[in-house]
């Protein structure tokens, strides 16, 4: 399972989120997704603790937590569901989430 961290400072890194969430256990992967055509990151990322027991503990420590002058949003993410919207292209890959 994944996590959803979202209201992030366009500043946050990937080493920034590690560090966050090492805290709190394991962190297998961490991914802020960026703006194609801006190279901005997008101002939330997802993060893979293992086992289950550290993400519930990672989430409720640090669900509604200030940082980098941000109150952070955190949840378990959801897989991505499709939709119609855009060209009617497929969403593809084993690492779609989404925050809803």
């Amino acid at each position: 399972m994944s996590i959803y961290v979202g209201n992030l400072s366009y500043e946050v890194t990937e080493k920034d989120l590690n560090e966050v969430f090492t805290e709190y256990g394991s962190v297998k992967r961490v991914y802020i997704p960026v703006d194609r055509e801006t190279g901005r990151t997008r101002g939330f990322g997802f993060v893979e603790m293992d086992p289950e027991a550290e993400e519930d503990g990672a989430i409720e420590a640090l669900n509604g937590a200030e940082w980098m002058g941000r109150e952070m949003k955190v949840n378990k993410a959801r897989p991505r569901e499709n939709d119609n919207r855009g060209s009617g292209s497929e969403r593809r890959g084993n690492n779609s989430y989404s925050s809803r």
